[in-house]
């Protein structure tokens, strides 16, 4: 039996850490303040036991038996995601080739009484999250496969370096790996008006270690990142297990939807919603 079929979704999350139930309250806006002031910071916050401890197992069952949903075909990608015979000038970040060997469940695939499923729609947490954004509102993406996916990598393979297409990720570990599989990230290495292709060559190219940070993450602990200004991968998964995260992502404009190139690289497949000029994009970034 799942969480959602046994819990509420509005009692998944540990409201004694996080008061959910009383926005604007004290409680909800001292949480809000320390982790905008961590998104200041580094571009990324973690919000320890987010959920029960005690529906930790259950919410880890229910990822798991999705993820064989995941579309695993090993890419050979960029940290930008765009095609590969792309012309590029010499030098530029986007020619290093590497191997994308995680998979996602698309949101599809994601059954809609599940609780990360109920967690992603429900308008307290997104309210919430674009609160601690800094933002009067926040907007589900109108990607159908998108928005919210299970991120599955299992033993041998890695989430190579990449920024995401929308501004705002938000995911919580549901199964982590026996080893291996750390999430690592360059803080604010770029911005809306640059690129900075220099500091992004020298991470891909192992010269920007000053640059790189890693994040511990436990099952459970909701993770708030600004995926699209910071390059960030996950490290070679080792051990039995395969690691599963779920992601939230959102967009502070309505109607985000992927590229074709990369929607297909993500879930091999594409619906008239990615080939019909629906795209909208908030900034002019490479991808």
């Amino acid at each position: 039996m799942s969480v959602s079929e046994t819990v509420p979704a509005g009692q998944v999350v540990n409201t004694d850490r996080y008061p959910l139930s009383e926005p604007d309250g004290p409680g909800w806006r001292a949480v809000v303040d320390s982790t905008r002031a961590g998104l200041s910071d580094v571009g990324c916050c973690v919000l320890p036991e987010f959920i029960r401890p005690s529906l930790l197992t259950a919410l880890r069952e229910e990822c798991a038996r999705i993820a064989p949903l995941a579309h695993s075909e090993v890419e050979r990608v960029n940290a930008y995601n765009i095609a590969l015979d792309s012309p590029l000038p010499n030098g530029h970040p986007a020619r290093r080739v590497m191997e994308r060997g995680n998979a996602f469940v698309a949101r599809d695939h994601i059954p809609v009484a599940s609780v990360i499923q109920q967690l992603y729609a429900s308008p307290v947490f997104q309210r919430f999250v674009a609160d601690c954004f800094g933002l009067d509102e926040l907007h589900e993406l109108a990607d159908p496969l998108s928005g919210l996916t299970l991120n599955v990598i299992a033993p041998g393979r890695a989430h190579p370096w990449h920024f995401d297409t929308n501004e705002f990720t938000v995911s919580m570990l549901t199964q982590p790996a026996d080893d291996g599989g750390v999430f690592e990230y360059c803080p604010n290495i770029r911005s809306a008006d640059a690129e900075n292709f220099a500091d992004v060559e020298a991470v891909l190219a192992g010269r920007g270690d000053h640059l790189v940070r890693e994040l511990e993450l436990r099952p459970g602990d909701l993770q708030l990142f600004r995926g699209r200004f910071s390059l960030h991968r996950v490290s070679t998964v080792r051990g039995s297990v395969a690691r599963h995260t779920a992601i939230f992502a959102y967009s502070e404009r309505p109607g985000v939807i992927g590229s074709v190139e990369r929607t297909r690289q993500l879930f091999g497949r594409v619906t008239p919603a990615h080939t019909q000029g629906q795209t909208v994009r908030g900034d002019h970034l490479l991808d």
